[in-house]
C-alpha cells in the first residue's frame, strides 16, 4: 500500500478523557475548535496561516468576544480535522488509501489552498493521489470505496471520476503488462508461500484476462456500474470477460444466487443490484452462460423487476437454450398461481429458440442464393436435439405437479415435435409421471397425451415397463408389444412371426398420419380385456424378466412375444378393427411420435407396478 508522510516535527497532540484534544506546548492555547463532541484546544497562528475558512470563523468569533469556533459539519469528523491540524503545526502525519479522501475533503472544507500558502495540504494530497494512489490497482479500489462516505464533495472534487478512470484503465491493460499481485483478493498460489526459492514459475505464469473481476466485487453497485461502463466504453475487453465480471459480482453480492434463489427476506434491498446487472449485460449472444441468465431471471422475479426485464431475460435465454439444464428451467410460479412452476416462461424460451431458425431461414431465402455453408443464425441439428432432450426432462419434472393442466404439458411437448430423437424413453417417463399424478383425466385426454410418444422408439427396458403399465391405454400396450417383437426379430435375424392381419396392419398404419385415418372412438383406445386375460398377459410378460443378460432378454422376448401377439387376448382386441377397415395404428412419427425429450434410461421393471422416475 502506498503512503505519504507530511511534516517533520514529533506528534505532540494529547488526549484528555474522551472529548478533549490539545497540543502539549509551553504556549497557552488561544482558540477552541469544536468538532462534534470533541474540543480541540489549539493556537490561532498555525491554523489561520493555512486555513481560509478558519480565518473567517475566527473573525466572526472575535466580533462576538468568543474564542470558540464550531466546525462540526467538517467532512471526516474529528479524525480528519486532526490530520489537517497536525499539518498546520508541521507535525508528522501519514496519508494512505484509507484516510486520504477524508483528509482531502476536510482540507477543501477548511480552504487550505495554494492562495493561502504555497505547498498547502490540498496541493500535497493531489500530488499524492495522482503520483501514487491512482497508479496502484488495489489503492485505487480502496480509495474508490471510501468516497461514498464523502458524497457529494468527493464527486465535486472529481476524486471518484479519477479513481474510476484509473481502475478501468488498469483493467483494460494488456495482460502481458499485468503484475500478478494486482489481484489482491485471490488465494495465494503454492509457490507464493515463500517456501519456493525459485519464483520463476510465478513470474512466468500467464495472467488470465479476467484477473480483475473478483477485486471489483468489493465495490457497491453504483460505483461498480460506473467502472463497468467505463471499461465497456474503452472497447478493449471482450464481452465474455465483461460477462465473467458480472457473474462474479452477482455470486458475491446476491446471497443464495448460486442456488438459483436469493436467500433474503428483504427483496427491495437487492432490486437495484439485480436491475443493474441486467442493464450491464453485453448484447452479444453467448457472452454469459445460459445458466447464469436463468439464475438472473429467477432473481429478477423474486425482487419483482417487472415484465419488461423478465421478457428481456427470457429472450436472451431462448437464444442459447441448448446450454440450459432441467434444474435451471424449474422457475417457481408467482404468488397466487396454482401451478408449481412457470411453464409459460419456458414456452416463451422455446419459441425464441425456434424463432432463431425461422428468421435465419427467411434471411437465407431473401438472398436468392444457395449457400453451402450454414449461416450463423440457423440452428444446428445438435442444438435442436439438445433442446428437445432438455424439454423431455423438464416435462418429467413438471408432470409431478398435480395442478398442471394437460394442455400446457401437451403444448410444450408439441413445440419440439419436429425434432427427431433416437429414443423416446424420457418422453415416456414424462407421460407416465403425468398419468400417475393425474389419475382423474378423461379417456380423450389420456389418448391425447399418449399420442406424444412413438412406441417404436422405446428401449427394451421401457417396453418391459410399458407392457405392465395399467395407466396406459391398452391400445398403446399392444403397439409396444408389436414393435418390440419386430425389433427383436430384426436384431436376431429372424422374420416377423405370422400374425393376424389386423395386428400386422398396426405397423403399416403407424407409418401413415392419423389424420388420414378414420376417427378412433374412445373404445378403440380404452378397450379392456377381462381380468383373467389381463392377469395372464402380465404373468407372461413378467416371465421375461427371468432371463439374464441382454442376449437372454432378446431370446425371451422373441419367444414369449410370438405367443402373446398370437394369443386370444390380442386377437380379441384387434379383430373388430380389421372388420371395420380402420387404420389400426396411430401415426407414430407424427402423432404418437410428435414430441420427444431427453433420453434417460428407465429402471428395469419390478414385480410390482411402478412409474419410471
Amino acid at each position: 500500500m502506498k503512503f505519504m508522510k507530511l511534516g517533520s516535527k514529533p506528534d505532540s497532540f494529547q488526549t484528555e478523557g474522551n472529548s478533549i484534544r490539545y497540543v502539549a506546548t509551553e504556549l497557552a492555547t488561544d482558540i477552541i475548535v469544536n468538532v462534534g463532541d470533541i474540543k480541540f484546544y489549539l493556537h490561532k497562528f498555525p491554523l489561520l496561516s493555512k486555513s481560509a475558512h478558519l480565518q473567517n470563523l475566527v473573525t466572526i468569533a472575535n466580533g462576538e468576544n468568543s474564542d470558540e469556533v464550531d466546525i462540526s459539519d467538517i467532512p471526516g469528523g474529528p479524525s480528519a480535522y486532526e490530520i489537517c491540524a497536525k499539518f498546520c503545526y508541521g507535525m508528522t502525519v501519514t496519508l494512505n488509501a484509507y484516510n486520504v479522501v477524508a483528509a482531502r475533503c476536510a482540507a477543501e472544507y477548511l480552504g487550505m489552498h495554494e492562495t493561502i500558502e504555497k505547498g498547502n495540504l490540498i496541493y500535497k494530497i493531489d500530488v499524492f493521489l495522482s503520483s501514487s494512489i491512482f497508479r496502484s490497482w488495489k489503492d485505487s479500489i480502496i480509495v474508490l470505496q471510501t468516497t461514498r462516505s464523502f458524497l457529494p464533495l468527493s464527486e465535486e472534487l472529481k476524486v471518484i471520476s479519477h479513481c474510476i478512470h484509473a481502475v478501468a484503465t488498469k483493467a483494460c491493460v494488456d495482460v502481458s503488462k499485468v503484475n500478478w499481485s494486482y489481484s489482491y483478493n485471490r488465494k495465494k498460489l503454492p509457490e507464493e508461500n515463500g517456501n519456493d526459492p525459485n519464483l520463476n514459475g510465478l513470474r512466468n505464469r500467464l495472467v488470465p484476462t479476467d484477473w480483475w473481476v473478483e477485486d471489483l466485487c468489493e465495490l457497491e453497485i453504483g460505483l461498480y456500474k460506473r467502472v463497468l461502463v467505463t471499461i465497456q466504453t474503452k472497447g478493449t475487453l471482450s464481452d465474455e470477460v465483461i460477462g465473467e465480471g458480472l457473474k462474479a459480482y452477482a455470486y458475491r453480492r446476491l446471497p443464495g444466487f448460486s442456488k438459483g434463489m436469493i436467500q433474503c427476506g428483504d427483496a427491495a434491498k437487492y432490486r437495484s443490484t439485480v436491475d443493474t446487472i441486467v442493464w450491464l449485460l453485453p448484447t452479444e449472444r453467448g457472452s454469459v452462460p445460459c445458466s447464469f441468465l436463468l439464475k438472473l431471471l429467477k432473481a429478477a422475479i423474486y425482487v419483482d423487476l417487472g415484465d419488461a426485464i423478465k421478457g428481456q431475460l427470457i429472450r436472451r435465454i431462448g437464444q442459447q437454450l441448448e446450454e440450459a439444464s432441467v434444474n435451471d428451467l424449474l422457475i417457481h410460479a408467482g404468488e397466487g398461481e396454482n401451478m408449481m412452476y412457470d411453464v409459460d416462461a419456458v414456452k416463451k424460451m422455446v419459441e425464441e429458440f425456434l424463432m432463431r431458425d425461422q428468421i435465419a431461414k427467411l434471411e437465407s431465402e431473401e438472398d436468392h442464393e444457395v449457400q453451402e455453408i450454414r449461416k450463423p443464425g440457423i440452428l444446428s441439428d445438435a442444438s435442436k436435439l439438445m433442446v428437445a432432450k432438455l424439454i423431455d426432462g423438464y416435462l418429467a419434472e413438471i408432470a409431478k405437479d398435480p395442478n398442471l393442466p394437460l394442455l400446457k404439458f401437451v403444448e410444450l411437448a408439441e413445440m419440439v415435435s419436429g425434432v427427431s430423437r433416437p429414443a423416446h424413453d424420457a418422453l415416456y417417463r414424462a407421460v407416465d409421471m403425468y398419468l400417475k399424478e393425474h389419475p382423474g383425466i378423461s379417456k380423450s385426454e389420456r389418448k391425447r397425451i399418449c399420442k406424444l410418444m412413438d412406441c417404436k422408439k422405446l428401449s427394451a427396458e421401457a417396453c418391459m415397463h410399458a407392457v405392465q403399465n395399467d395407466r396406459l391405454p391398452l391400445r398403446v400396450v399392444v403397439q409396444v408389444l408389436f414393435f418390440e417383437q419386430v425389433r427383436v426379430a430384426a436384431s436376431s435375424g429372424s422374420s416377423t412371426p405370422d400374425l393376424p392381419k389386423s395386428i400386422r396392419d398396426l405397423n403399416n398404419g403407424s407409418q401413415r398420419s392419423s389424420r388420414s385415418a378414420n376417427t378412433n372412438t374412445e373404445g378403440d383406445w380404452d378397450v379392456v380385456a377381462t381380468a383373467e386375460e389381463l392377469k395372464a398377459l402380465k404373468e407372461e410378460v413378467a416371465s421375461l424378466r427371468l432371463a439374464n443378460g441382454r442376449n437372454g432378454v432378446d431370446k425371451a422376448v422373441n419367444n414369449k412375444m410370438r405367443g402373446m401377439l398370437k394369443s386370444k387376448i390380442f386377437t380379441k382386441l384387434w379383430s373388430s378393427k380389421g372388420e371395420k377397415g380402420e387404420n389400426s395404428g396411430s401415426d407414430s412419427s407424427e402423432s404418437l411420435g410428435s414430441a420427444n425429450m431427453e433420453e434417460t434410461k428407465s429402471t428395469p421393471s419390478r414385480n410390482r407396478m411402478h412409474s419410471v422416475s
